[in-house]
């Protein structure tokens, strides 16, 4: 496998243009997921109580379903659509692969 210099390894190497208010919203609950984690590395180093903690993740994990339910939400009505228009039904095995990765 070939690996263009700055990408992400792991990624698809697909490229998808948003509109501003979608990456706005996508980049502010990323921001607010970054801030809640920033709170529990404090819970920790002030030794705070486990449950208290776990809460506290079980809150940054509902966070990171909600956005992926976003992300996927907005994949289906713009690139998969997009694709089955245009003839491309290999889209749909993606979005299989996709589905069945999240839901592990």
């Amino acid at each position: 496998m070939v690996e263009k210099k700055g990408r992400c390894p792991h990624c698809s190497g697909k490229h998808k243009d948003r509109d501003d208010k979608e990456k706005k919203d996508l980049m502010n609950r990323l921001k607010r997921i970054e801030g809640q984690v920033r709170g529990v590395e404090g819970m920790l180093e002030e030794d705070a109580y486990c449950t208290d903690i776990l809460i506290q993740v079980s809150a940054i994990t509902s966070a990171l379903n909600s956005f992926n339910k976003v992300l996927l939400a907005n994949h289906m009505r713009s690139c998969v659509a997009d694709n089955i228009r245009e003839g491309n039904d290999e889209i749909i095995d993606e979005l299989v692969v996709t589905l069945q990765k999240l839901m592990k």
